[in-house]
């Protein structure tokens, strides 16, 4: 049996969708899929009538894609209630969500804790110099933008920041009680790490990437004598001579200039408390 993972399908483009359908059956090996599936529920229901038949179980985390509430569709669930409906969906399907209990993964050294986690970011990921209210400005200055300021709305919480302290919270305290002899390996969308956040084609899109917040988590919940690395994140590649994730919302003056009026003029745009 042996453990596959899967980021950033984005099923919302036609061309992404053949490629999924051509994988191979696995009946006795486990997926996870680790965010950024596509920009709705029925995006996420068409990658799991596909993939999950064909493995033993699968296992799911959202990204920030998965989250955006589209200015077209006014009578969408926001925040909280759009996550929640993402991971009703998911189960109807058997799948395991950061909602669920950890299951425990076979692995031939020794069982595994396999935990999905949805922390968010809270844009901590910026130099000390930077102050949180001028952060999206200071992206701005290198061309870099994020969607998620006009599509990921934080509903009911005030803002993402607070949203993610929220997670963070809950995460901590969900992993604090796990099994404690069992190695433990974290599955995220959003880095754990500020370290492993380079993105050398848009430098200034790390506020976007994570929190300080997990820095404890991913130092504590080590997985350990199994051979695979401790944690997985998809928000970027983690071959650091490249940036090829889908999650990378890197925007042209141009097209920040169009999204502009999806933003609510009674929010931030930085999503500062």
């Amino acid at each position: 049996m042996r453990l596959f993972a899967i980021s950033d399908l984005h099923m919302e483009h036609p061309a992404n969708r053949q490629p999924l359908r051509d994988l191979p059956a696995r009946p006795d090996d486990w997926l996870v899929i680790a965010g950024d599936v596509g920009r709705g529920l029925e995006h996420l229901a068409l990658c799991f009538d596909i993939l999950v038949p064909r493995f033993a179980r699968v296992v799911w985390t959202p990204g920030n894609h998965d989250l955006w509430s589209r200015p077209d569709r006014p009578d969408e669930s926001r925040g909280v209630a759009r996550y929640e409906e993402l991971v009703a969906l998911a189960r109807a399907y058997g799948v395991i969500t950061p909602e669920d209990p950890f299951p425990i993964f076979d692995h031939p050294g020794g069982p595994i804790l396999i935990a999905p986690v949805f922390v968010l970011y809270d844009y901590s990921f910026r130099p000390g110099s930077v102050p949180l209210a001028g952060v999206v400005g200071w992206a701005a200055e290198a061309n870099s933008a994020c969607a998620d300021e006009y599509l990921l709305h934080p509903d009911p919480f005030p803002s993402r920041n607070a949203w993610c302290k929220a997670r963070c919270a809950q995460t901590e305290a969900r992993l604090a009680a796990r099994p404690q002899a069992l190695p433990t390996v974290l599955i995220s969308h959003f880095s754990l790490e500020e370290a492993l956040a380079v993105l050398p084609r848009a430098p200034r899109f790390t506020p976007w990437c994570g929190t300080w917040l997990t820095t404890a988590l991913a130092s504590t919940f080590r997985c350990q004598g199994c051979g695979l690395r401790p944690s997985a994140h998809a928000r970027y590649a983690l071959d650091r001579r490249r940036a090829v994730s889908g999650g990378l919302s890197r925007l042209s003056q141009a097209k920040a200039q169009r999204l502009r009026h999806w933003r609510s003029p009674a929010r931030s745009s930085t999503g500062a408390e």
